[in-house]
């Protein structure tokens, strides 16, 4: 450092023209941008231009004032959009409306320019319950990076009007507030992604009015295409609610529905039905769709149905009959376990089990990210006994035999591979990028994993106590079917309305989109003969054991 000194000292002494023109330009630089930023900054303040507000026949736009009232003023930076596209763009001439004292609450400690982002209007502390949901829509829980913004942006997305957060992580969504207020001191927790913020508190909701844009894809988001059914005997009974509607189209019905509260909506021709799945209309044997080919009166490219045949679709009402989950009420002394290789779908069947029963699974690891997308039974001991059913991998005759019973999961050992190797370089629901499959990383897994796919199985086979063997394959299938064999495994009663309700949540939070799917086979020849084989012992072994042996499709028959 003295060395470098030294050399600058010399170096100005031999130039000190250079070292005195550089202070000079530096300071003049400084002074003309301390000038200009000062014009600037005065020919804003003093501009008497007026400001232009939309007049119909001479009269204000009530409408448009209304709207500002709803949605805060956006910083005019045109450089920069903030938020995301489901908000309505404020208009840079329109007058700032006052905003009430209610909003510092929920939104303590954030910046203005954070405030005006949100574009969400804070309508209070509400009572909550897990019987009865305030918001009766969408849900979902991240126990380690909920933020409000967050929360607004996936209701919104889905085309609700309402978002509320709860505990700090929960977040759930509606169209309409189905409970009293509460007093604004209840809600008391800060959320988990932003220590400063509120997210509601214990069974207290922190609920905000959304604003979407008018480019949402519909008045309540999109619903989905679920078939076309045969009228049920007593339509009355099946679905509850219905309302004939003139020049009838699928986003009217869908849009009655969802005001109702319901997760189907139903169309027969002119009238417009609304229900949830029951037995009495379970959804289960679809219809060829040419029978319910009658056009809609009110749109010439979309089917209505007639009064026999029925279109059905699903709203973005979420069915709640299925969600409310707790620790088992006794500490069971059967520890059963839900064993299955890597990549097989034991997280999904985990949500599927937590569903169907209403109690937490557990795990014999521990998942950070597992537990804050809802997973609770993950922080318990998998010995507590508080769990329905514990998660493992595990295959050693030691570990296995430490389990009562226990259900094994097995799927097709090319697709559970591929899921498996997306895990682990991309996440629960990411995906491995093209040079870890093109690179040594792939061919390495395959030859470490493969025979661990086979001996996992067999180890089960062999050494489990009371093994029910399910495959990944039927249960994605045949859902209701299989789930009901898996709670009545567990020694549970079988609530054949529940399951109908958890065929419309299966998905869940850790699905992989299909979007990005591999162009081209990553696996060579000399794998699959080394994995066509592992499959074959698979299938002896199973019919060994009076089992039906592995489904078809595993490899080319």
């Amino acid at each position: 450092m003295a060395k470098l000194l030294l050399k600058l000292q010399r170096y100005f002494r031999r130039k000190p023209v250079r070292f005195f023109s550089f202070i000079i330009l530096y300071l003049t630089a400084g002074s003309l941008a301390f000038l200009h930023s000062s014009f600037t900054g005065g020919s804003t303040e003093t501009s008497k231009e007026p400001i232009a507000i939309e007049t119909i026949n001479g009269a204000l736009d009530t409408q448009n004032l209304g709207l500002i009232g709803r949605v805060f003023k956006e910083t005019p930076k045109p450089s920069r959009r903030y938020g995301p596209p489901w908000l309505k763009p404020a208009s840079k001439n329109l007058p700032e409306r006052g905003r009430a004292g209610s909003w510092s609450r929920a939104l303590k400690g954030r910046s203005t320019r954070d405030q005006e982002e949100s574009r969400a209007k804070y309508i209070g502390c509400y009572t909550d319950n897990t019987q009865q949901r305030a918001l009766r829509g969408a849900s979902f829980f991240d126990y380690k990076k909920m933020t409000v913004f967050r929360c607004q942006d996936n209701c919104a997305e889905r085309g609700y009007m309402y978002a509320g957060l709860e505990f700090g992580a929960e977040c759930y969504c509606g169209h309409r507030i189905q409970a009293p207020n509460a007093s604004e001191s209840d809600c008391n927790m800060d959320c988990k992604g932003e220590k400063n913020n509120i997210c509601g508190g214990a069974n207290r909701l922190t609920i905000f009015r959304l604003e979407l844009s008018q480019e949402s894809a519909r008045r309540y988001g999109s619903a989905i295409f679920k078939g076309c059914f045969r009228k049920p005997d007593n339509v009355s009974f099946a679905l509850p609610v219905s309302a004939l509607i003139p020049n009838m189209t699928v986003d009217k019905c869908v849009d009655f529905c969802t005001e109702k509260e319901y997760s189907l909506a139903v169309l027969a021709g002119q009238t417009c039905h609304c229900g949830f799945p029951t037995l009495r209309f379970p959804l289960h044997e679809r219809e060829d769709e040419q029978l319910c080919s009658q056009r809609c009166s009110g749109e010439e490219f979309e089917s209505c149905g007639n009064e026999n045949y029925f279109v059905v679709y699903q709203t973005q009402v979420q069915d709640n009959r299925c969600m409310d989950r707790r620790f088992l009420p006794s500490h069971s002394k059967q520890l059963i376990a839900l064993a299955s290789f890597p990549g097989a779908g034991n997280t999904w069947a985990r949500h599927l089990i937590e569903l169907a029963t209403g109690y937490y699974t557990g795990s014999y690891y521990f998942d950070g990210s597992l537990y804050n997308k809802g997973f609770k039974g993950e922080r318990d001991h998998w010995r507590s006994g508080r769990t329905i059913c514990i998660k493992t991998h595990e295959s050693g005759r030691k570990e296995i035999e430490s389990y009562d019973s226990g259900i094994l999961m097995i799927r097709n050992p090319y697709k559970a591979l591929m899921a498996e190797f997306n895990r682990k370089y991309g996440g629960h629901i990411g995906f491995a990028s093209q040079a870890h499959w093109k690179g040594k990383e792939w061919p390495e897994f395959v030859k470490n994993y493969a025979p661990w796919w086979v001996s996992h199985t067999l180890d089960w086979l062999k050494h489990g106590k009371n093994v029910k063997v399910i495959h990944f394959e039927d249960l994605k299938h045949h859902l209701f079917s299989q789930m009901k064999k898996i709670v009545s495994y567990l020694g549970l009663e079988v609530s054949e309305d529940r399951l109908l309700c958890v065929e419309g949540q299966k998905d869940g939070n850790f699905k992989r989109s299909g979007l990005r799917k591999l162009e081209y086979d990553p696996y060579t020849p000399e794998m699959r003969r080394m994995i066509d084989g592992f499959i074959k012992k698979v299938d002896e072994a199973l019919k060994m054991k009076n089992q039906t042996g592995v489904p078809e499709d595993y490899v080319p028959r």
